[in-house]
């Protein structure tokens, strides 16, 4: 863990003691203060995710982000430590303080100027922050990359999605009871199956059993048949603790193929996926 937290830790509680100070009274400082708190609380979080996995099975990336933000969270502690040293009275005197403080922080940042004292440090703390972000995707490890220490394994209920109904031995008679559950006339030689959206409204059934009783696969072939019938469709397997995210990821690339890809859509967040939903929804009406 310490590989990669570096001096994270003691980061915010600093800040907290810069906080009780009454020189970041002044207008400003105490709001820059309290952004760059919780900018590191979120980079905090971030790196706790990595730290848990091995370094070695880290990719590259995900490597230089953490190096990057290790090496930066030392710069941002010599910093904090320079003001709370000034306030406690641990220096000799002023002029020798702020020749070291100049020095520490021209080496460190080149930007930062000796007469801006905290206020302007704390800013660029931020940019620091920000630069760092900006490369590596703004801690976005949701789907922290690790290169595979052994076989992957796939999900049975993937494999179920990709057999045939001609594949499937006595499922006719479950899936016309799931039909008849969803309010579906069941088709016939003459009839084929007619569903007007427009006079229904949406409608949930449960299929539950114990794994391997074939859910997945009476579900996926139920949404095989019944699909023609509708301009749209997406069947995604969703797991107990599902990956917001990439559920939504998964719905959009299945409703349109062409429209959307797995590359672009990684690069949006909750929100905007929704959003991206929505616009779709509204093209339909």
């Amino acid at each position: 863990m310490e590989l990669v937290m570096g001096a994270m830790e003691n980061l915010i509680p600093k800040l907290g003691e810069l906080l009780k100070e009454e020189y970041v009274m002044q207008s400003g400082v105490r709001e820059k203060i309290q952004s760059v708190s919780r900018e590191l609380e979120s980079i905090h979080a971030a790196l706790r995710k990595i730290g848990k996995v091995p370094w070695e099975h880290l990719d590259d990336e995900l490597r230089l982000w953490a190096h990057d933000l290790r090496e930066a969270s030392y710069d941002m502690e010599d910093i904090i430590d320079s003001f709370l040293v000034r306030v406690d009275g641990h220096e000799a005197s002023e002029v020798h303080w702020f020749k070291w403080f100049l020095e520490k922080m021209t080496n460190q940042f080149n930007k930062i100027k000796a007469s801006h004292e905290i206020g302007v440090a704390m800013k660029e703390i931020d940019e620091k922050l920000q630069e760092v972000a900006t490369r590596h995707a703004r801690y976005t490890i949701d789907n922290i990359a690790i290169n595979p220490a052994g076989p992957a394994t796939v999900d049975p209920r993937l494999l179920s999605m990709y057999k045939t109904l001609a594949e499937l031995v006595g499922i006719e008679g479950p899936m016309d009871e799931l039909m008849k559950m969803l309010d579906i006339d069941l088709p016939t030689k003459k009839r084929k199956i007619e569903i007007d959206v427009s006079v229904r409204k949406p409608k949930m059934v449960s299929i539950f059993g114990f794994g391997g009783l074939g859910k997945t696969t009476l579900a996926k072939a139920v949404y095989d048949k019944l699909k023609p019938s509708f301009d749209s469709g997406a069947f995604i397997p969703v797991g107990q603790n599902p990956n917001i995210r990439k559920v939504f990821r998964d719905i959009l690339m299945d409703l349109d193929k062409q429209s959307y890809n797995d590359l672009n859509l990684k690069l949006l967040d909750e929100r905007q996926l929704i959003n991206k939903l929505q616009e779709f929804l509204q093209k339909k009406r």
